[in-house]
C-alpha cells in the first residue's frame, strides 16, 4: 500500500517504514509526530483511489528523524566573456528527515 502525500508544495510517495527528506520543516523537533492530511491518491494492492482533490479521512503519521539535514552543494557561476565578470554563488538546500510510521485510509 502506498499513498502520493503533499508535503510543503511538494508531492511523495509514502509507504509505511519509508523514510523521505521534505523541504526544511520549521517548528519540528527530533522524535516529534507530525500529521499530513493532503492525501492525493491511495493505492491499496492494487485498488485505486483518486481525490478530487484530496481523499478525506485520510492521512500520513509521520515522526521526525532528524530537524535539520543539509543537501549537497550547488554551485552556480556565470560569465560573461571578455568582459572580465565572473560570479560564483553556492547553496545548501535544508531538509527535514521524516520516517512514515503509519497510513490511515
Amino acid at each position: 500500500m502506498y499513498v502520493i502525500v503533499e508535503i510543503n508544495g511538494q508531492q511523495f510517495k509514502a509507504e509505511e517504514g519509508r523514510k523521505l527528506f521534505v523541504h526544511h520543516i520549521r517548528h519540528a523537533e527530533r522524535g516529534a509526530i507530525i500529521e499530513f492530511e493532503k492525501i492525493l491518491l491511495v493505492d491499496n494492492e492494487g485498488v485505486i483511489k483518486v481525490g478530487a482533490p484530496t481523499i478525506e479521512g485520510a492521512k500520513v503519521v509521520t515522526e521526525v528523524l532528524s530537524p535539520l539535514v543539509k543537501g549537497d552543494k550547488v554551485l552556480i557561476f556565470h560569465k560573461k566573456r571578455r568582459k572580465g565578470y565572473r560570479k560564483l554563488n553556492g547553496h545548501r538546500q535544508q531538509f527535514t528527515e521524516v520516517n512514515i510510521k503509519q497510513i490511515v485510509v
